[in-house]
């Protein structure tokens, strides 16, 4: 971790999951900690349980799904001088269902925060690093990235194009001393799959435990693969060999697996 040495790191989504557990991980290193999240109390509580000798932890309270919100934070952030070295976007919205049936806000949210408010701060915050030479960006993804998937039909998209934008923002950046990482967790236990479901669901997000990764081992090795300039991690042995396999598969063969029989 020698490598987050004294790191001013603004991560996202910071109250709760994997994103705290991100916190949790850098508190050690970091010399600033830049939180991000809605609720201001849990990240004040955060704070207090980081404290140490050493160590500036600011809070700010936006929700990153309005666009006014996350100008303010842009602002604040510019205003405070602070040069933000490493940039974890982590706040994301999920749902579960059958697209027809969606709340159209829960659609726009999970667009807002899973692109558009990841987009608009890379694009904020990349030329100070740039210039600084040195720096990174970890974008939190899913193994939903890799294929299309029924009943997270939105979500799946919007991480699609989180993992195609690390690739394609990474080959822009060669030899700046900017990396990009994708991390792409399978589930999870966080409060996300709670949120992500609707409250006229029957069935849960489906997660066998063998698929299960702790938030504390996804944190670690995204935060291994940022300090080893790796572009993608997938944590977990099991669901990265498994996810490796579905690669190869043909999407025509997928496309069999995937589809859904309508009751009628």
């Amino acid at each position: 971790m020698q490598f987050f040495d004294g790191c001013t790191a603004l991560i996202t989504g910071a109250s709760s999951g994997i994103a705290l557990e991100f916190v949790r991980q850098l508190a050690p290193h970091a010399s600033t900690l830049i939180l991000v999240a809605r609720r201001l109390d849990r990240l004040e509580a955060l704070k207090g349980e980081l404290d140490r000798p050493g160590l500036t932890v600011h809070c700010h309270a936006a929700d990153l799904g309005d666009e006014v919100q996350i100008e303010a934070l842009i602002a604040a952030l510019a205003a405070s001088g602070e040069r933000v070295s490493l940039l974890v976007n982590n706040a994301g919205v999920g749902d579960h269902g059958l697209f027809e049936g969606s709340d159209w806000a829960r659609v726009q949210a999970m667009i807002d925060v899973n692109i558009k408010s990841l987009t608009r701060l890379t694009h904020a915050l990349l030329p100070d690093l740039v210039r600084a030479g040195r720096g990174a960006i970890l974008n939190v993804s899913s193994i939903a990235s890799f294929l299309p998937i029924p009943k997270m039909t939105v979500y799946a998209a919007t991480k699609a194009y989180v993992t195609s934008f690390t690739e394609g923002l990474r080959a822009e950046l060669r030899g700046t001393g900017v990396s990009v990482t994708a991390v792409c967790p399978g589930p999870v236990d966080t409060e996300f799959s709670a949120v992500a479901e609707r409250a006229d669901s029957r069935e849960a997000l489906p997660a066998p435990a063998i698929f299960k990764v702790p938030a504390s081992q996804v944190a670690q090795e995204a935060l291994r693969a940022v300090e080893r300039d790796r572009a993608r991690v997938v944590p977990g042995w099991f669901i990265w060999a498994v996810m490796s396999i579905t690669a190869l598969v043909p999407i025509f063969i997928l496309r069999i697996f995937i589809a859904q029989k309508r009751e009628t």
